[in-house]
């Protein structure tokens, strides 16, 4: 359900995670002041330093929002947007977004600019659009979840970008180092429309993204419109065979790969071996332990995000 259109006088309550993006800081609050100065629309910036302040954050604008009848906007990469999400959902209030991320999946799927100063033109005139939500135990996702080999993919990779800098070629290469290392089996029970599978894998992604899913060549990127999420993994390989995948991933064919299982569902459960209470999962970019078994749904509310109109929208590429 869409919630009413706006007016164009709503307050912006802007969370900004000033340690995540690949700007200065200062120039995205220069330039989101500026904007929105301009246009005569009241706003505030709530802008925070550390990531663990992200939650407290985004529920003081959440009650900022709720006393001014106001839209709350994240502003930071995946991670960022997903934790104010997780704020915001249950509300039914209005949840606009800043891009600043590397890849910005989320943004991107819905023609949301990448440049902060486009993006925030944009916020002026979008308009609430309800928008599918993942949730693993409760939490959000906006983009993806993972367990296994997944999580530690991206600890090396914001390791390389605090060396190297933010690009989508340290992360790739990030990734190729991280490959060429021996990864550990984990020995799952997949449980879903009454079926139960047992598995060894290095890695369980679950995807909530069609650009993503699209772009890597997952034929079940189609099930997100279904209302559904879709899982993928890989069969156990050696080195050679994991960089191959890479590749096919890279050239949008990983789907066809032998080695490579997906399909959608509504429900799953994620049981882990050896008695394991708690794991390790990767949620849009973001580390979280979270205690087993996982369970992956659909968010029963969607989110309202608000998206620019046709003719602002960006290219999806």
């Amino acid at each position: 359900m869409a919630s009413s259109p706006l007016t164009g006088q709503e307050p912006f309550f802007i969370v900004l995670n000033t340690g995540s993006g690949r700007d200065d800081a200062r120039d995205v609050q220069a330039t989101i002041r500026q904007v929105l100065d301009a246009a005569g629309r009241r706003y505030e910036l709530l802008p925070v330093d550390d990531g663990r302040h992200l939650p407290a954050a985004a529920q003081s604008a959440v009650e900022r929002a709720r006393q001014h009848q106001g839209i709350v906007v994240a502003a930071g990469g995946d991670g960022t947007l997903s934790a104010v999400a997780q704020a915001v959902l249950d509300t039914g209030l209005p949840f606009g977004i800043l891009p600043q991320g590397t890849f910005n999946y989320f943004g991107r799927t819905y023609g949301i600019a990448q440049d902060t100063e486009a993006a925030t033109h944009c916020l002026l005139a979008a308009q609430p659009q309800p928008v599918q939500v993942g949730l693993v135990n409760g939490r959000v996702f906006l983009i993806n979840a993972s367990l296994g080999l997944y999580p530690q993919l991206l600890e090396d990779r914001e390791a390389y970008k605090r060396r190297y800098g933010r690009s989508r070629s340290v992360a790739l290469w990030s990734a190729l180092v991280t490959l060429a290392r021996a990864h550990r089996q984990l020995a799952l029970q997949l449980e879903h429309a009454g079926q139960s599978r047992a598995l060894r894998t290095p890695t369980i992604v679950v995807g909530n993204n069609a650009l993503q899913l699209e772009q890597i060549g997952i034929a079940e990127a189609d099930e997100l419109q279904r209302g559904r999420l879709v899982a993928m993994g890989v069969k156990p390989v050696g080195t050679l065979a994991m960089y191959a995948l890479v590749l096919r991933g890279w050239l949008s064919r990983l789907g066809d790969a032998d080695h490579v299982f997906s399909f959608g569902f509504d429900r799953l459960t994620v049981r882990v071996g050896r008695g394991r209470r708690r794991i390790k999962v990767a949620m849009d970019g973001e580390i979280h332990w979270l205690d087993t078994p996982l369970e992956f749904t659909v968010s029963p509310r969607p989110l309202q995000l608000l998206v620019p109109p046709e003719a602002q929208r960006s290219e999806r590429a």
